[in-house]
């Protein structure tokens, strides 16, 4: 079959590739129909290259068909369209008891000390084979699959695999007061649904932030507001404007949509690079030791965020030596949630907005760019200079 694979720092390439079959009884195999780039998928190709080996299948946003079923799946049968969770887990372990899936104690990676297994996310959540290719190995297959309705697009969908349940939780995490005020820090995918989220629960106020005019105004109809943070505008402009819509106190929540590549950190910015080119065994010792994320996104939200409010991680953080700002934190009195979004707790709360008769979300115009497998190399390279309006990608095996 055909997969993209990571052959290096920021290269990838469409490779023949064996097609993957039932391995254990729990196994199952789909045709992949849709697969998405995350930007996710953006740290594998710049920062987190020291877990990558080439030829690995990279993506974790898919959706087909299933092909075949081992002898232990229940629930699930050839030709049944299914979306994949982006997290392996096996719905009956005690984190998955308690709605905390993406902590799975059948598939954690202990030897990494890492959580849930994930699907084309590097050595450090399991080294398992990813979706964007022409057919996809899924584990723990009775519960690692949402069953979705035989008609409509894919791409009402394909979002049930990462974006639409990440998006739920960061609002979930944000505790947003009735009448209040929500601050979404970085409007890509993930930023973007969480505004979307937030407008249709519409108990408060929804401001957007980002530094890309394209994305700016893709948020605008879903926000109260929106503050364009281009380089050189202080945070203390975005700070005041905040402080306008909230009697001077700040909002109380703030989603981090933004994570570890963050601009407006240079020294960060360098140092990350320089892992990069490290030899490997060295690299991933210095990024999991050593490891400092790019901060102005989290930093920017604490400053936002009033006292007492809560703000909400959804960006993904890897640094295990941020200098982080306790004092502030403490003194503000903030809340503060974050990790890998826990998709089949949500997917009972979302599924209902897809299936119910028209799309409130707009998820079948979400994506910018629908390609086919083959252009995956280019449309890397394009999504991570955030050039041609590419907001989101879908890819057609």
């Amino acid at each position: 079959m055909r997969a993209v694979t990571w052959q290096g720092r920021r290269k990838v390439s469409v490779e023949e590739v064996p097609d993957p079959i039932v391995e254990e009884p729990t196994d199952a195999v789909i045709r992949v129909t849709s697969t998405n780039i995350c930007g996710s998928d953006l740290h594998l190709y710049e920062v987190l290259g020291a877990f990558m080996t080439p030829g690995d299948i990279l993506g974790h946003e898919a959706m087909g068909v299933v092909e075949e079923v081992g002898a232990a799946v229940d629930g699930l049968a050839v030709g049944d369209r299914v979306v994949i969770p982006f997290n392996i887990s096996c719905g009956h372990c005690f984190m998955c008891g308690h709605g905390l899936q993406s902590q799975c104690e059948t598939t954690q990676n202990r030897d990494q000390g890492t959580g849930a297994a994930l699907f084309g996310y590097s050595k450090l959540y399991g080294e398992v084979p990813g979706g964007q290719a022409e057919y996809l190995q899924v584990p723990q297959a009775s519960y690692t699959h949402i069953k979705v309705p035989d008609d409509g697009p894919d791409e009402r969908y394909v979002y049930l695999s990462d974006v639409l349940p990440t998006a739920w939780q960061a609002v979930e995490y944000a505790e947003v007061p009735d009448g209040g005020t929500l601050v979404v820090l970085g409007l890509g995918p993930i930023g973007a649904m969480a505004c979307r989220v937030a407008a249709l629960r519409g108990n408060c106020r929804v401001i957007g932030v980002d530094l890309v005019p394209d994305r700016l105004e893709k948020a605008r109809p879903y926000c109260t507001d929106v503050i364009d943070l281009r380089r050189g505008h202080a945070v203390e402009e975005a700070v005041e404007i905040v402080h306008d819509h909230t009697e001077g106190r700040g909002a109380d929540s703030v989603i981090d949509a933004v994570g570890m590549e963050a601009h407006g950190s240079p020294v960060a910015e360098t140092m990350q690079a320089a892992a990069g080119f490290l030899p490997k065994p060295v690299g991933r010792v210095v990024m999991k030791q050593a490891g400092v994320d790019r901060l102005a996104a989290f930093n920017t939200a604490v400053a936002l965020v009033r006292r007492g409010g809560t703000v909400s991680l959804s960006g993904v953080y890897g640094g295990a030596a941020d200098p982080i700002n306790m004092m502030t934190l403490f003194d503000k009195q903030i809340r503060l949630r974050m990790g890998q979004a826990n998709v089949k707790r949500w997917v009972p709360d979302i599924i209902g907005l897809l299936t119910d008769g028209g799309d409130p979300l707009g998820v079948e115009t979400f994506a910018t760019h629908r390609l086919p497998l083959d252009e995956a190399p280019q449309a890397y390279e394009t999504f991570q200079k955030k050039a041609d309006g590419m907001f989101k990608v879908v890819l057609k095996p």
